[in-house]
């Protein structure tokens, strides 16, 4: 007969006896985690990669970085410990930095928290006299592809709308073109 024993406030069974393992906080907290993000995928394109994080990003001309806040959907985007304008506020990321031969330009993602579209992207150039905010634009997702094709910079997203469908946001520096491919 196996008689429970009293060690450290819990009741446990005598060294005899095999106990099955219970998975601690963290893995259980990791596991959800995971499967959150796995029932997320969407049908455009079940190989989006994660994005790169980054809450700083160090120029010759300066340097760009995410402020905290207590609140977290009201960080707010500094340059040289200033807000830029217009004002970047949400839970901010810096996942894309390219380098130019006269400026160096970044691709930031604002989450808002709200639930109708809660991700758009800013593209955020930096140059010797100052620096450049783009319009904001994207599909409402976080799921992004980022390349440069020529002197564009181009973001894919999942079309919010048509799931099978991919947006596609070209910026030139000066202005951002939309397109929708199959």
């Amino acid at each position: 007969m196996v008689v429970p024993q009293r060690i450290f406030g819990r009741n446990s069974l005598s060294q005899n006896t095999m106990r099955r393992p219970r998975p601690t906080r963290p893995v259980f907290l990791l596991l959800c985690l995971l499967g959150s993000l796995l029932g997320g995928a969407s049908a455009a394109s079940p190989n989006w990669p994660a994005a790169p994080s980054r809450l700083q990003f160090d120029t010759p001309y300066g340097t760009l970085q995410v402020k905290d806040n207590e609140y977290i959907y009201e960080s707010r985007l500094h340059f040289n410990d200033a807000d830029v304008a217009p004002v970047v506020q949400g839970l901010l990321n810096i996942p894309y930095a390219f380098s130019l031969p006269s400026s160096q330009i970044a691709l930031v993602s604002i989450n808002t928290g709200h639930t109708d579209c809660p991700v758009s992207y800013r593209w955020v150039e930096l140059k010797k006299n100052g620096y450049t905010v783009s319009p904001a634009f994207g599909s409402c997702s976080d799921q992004i592809k980022v390349t440069v094709q020529g002197r564009n910079f181009l973001v894919q997203t999942p079309n919010s709308q048509k799931p099978d469908k991919i947006d596609v946001y070209a910026y030139d520096g000066k202005t951002i073109r939309k397109r929708t491919q199959p």
